[in-house]
């Protein structure tokens, strides 16, 4: 969800940077021919339209600097489209191209989180996946924190939104580096710093319920649940695992007394 809104906020600034194509103001494409191909491209509908578009720019326009958008685009539809191996592909590729801006830092959560998300306790390479995504987020919070404004048009309070949204993410990749670790303590903190977000997600709202049902902290465990419960428009998936969160809850603390 959270890559969603960056790919919103870039396409916003690309086409702040499309509008000053030709006055030397940012970086543009260099004829109207690739303005409308990147347009196209921020303007498809879905994964596999995004995908197309994306590699139509890079094909015919491989001097683009629009490159590390390109692919990071391209990394996103692979992910909505749940083909893991090839959004780590992308988001690669786009980070050696670009290691500085916003979407360079989120590209790096991406690979964490799926790194992490995929990597099971009794891995025989578990700790060097893990030690791979623990790395990526930790890299991500540095570039967050200094990620200059691709367009000196975007008002300040949405950049460091964007910004604070994109460590709040990397902060969910170390609390699933430390679950995976069952260092629950670590993974707590971390879930807390990963909530500290303008747009907090559900699907993380509803780890820290876990791991809470995990620890027997059966009362924030309930309240995190209702939380959940109570978001507008919360998809079918996570509203059965957050009752059933509850109800493990809800249970444990009963029998407890």
């Amino acid at each position: 969800m959270k890559h969603g809104r960056i790919i919103h906020l870039v396409a916003g600034i690309t086409c702040g940077a499309i509008l000053l194509f030709g006055q030397g103001k940012a970086p543009a494409p260099k004829s109207q021919k690739e303005a409308e191909a990147i347009n196209a491209m921020f303007t498809a509908q879905d994964p596999d339209s995004q995908i197309k578009a994306a590699e139509a720019l890079l094909t015919k326009y491989a001097d683009t600097d629009f490159k590390g958008l390109a692919l990071y685009v391209e990394a996103n539809a692979y992910q909505n489209k749940n083909d893991a191996e090839k959004a780590i592909i992308y988001a690669e590729r786009m980070l050696e191209v670009d290691k500085a801006s916003l979407q360079a830092a989120q590209g790096m959560v991406m690979i964490g989180k799926i790194t992490a998300l995929r990597t099971r306790e009794f891995d025989l390479d578990k700790e060097e996946k893990l030690g791979k995504a623990e790395k990526m987020a930790t890299a991500s919070i540095d570039v967050f924190k200094v990620a200059p404004k691709s367009n000196p048009g975007i008002p300040d309070d949405q950049w460091e939104v964007a910004k604070k949204d994109g460590i709040a993410s990397a902060h969910e990749v170390l609390a699933l580096v430390a679950s995976t670790r069952k260092k629950n303590d670590v993974a707590l903190a971390e879930y807390k710093l990963a909530l500290d977000s303008p747009t907090p997600d559900p699907s993380t709202m509803l780890r820290y319920a876990s791991v809470l049902n995990t620890m027997q902290k059966w009362d924030e465990a309930i309240a995190m649940t209702d939380k959940i419960l109570a978001t507008p428009d919360l998809h079918p998936t996570i509203k059965d695992f957050a009752t059933k969160e509850k109800d493990k809850a809800t249970k444990a603390k009963a029998s407890a007394k």
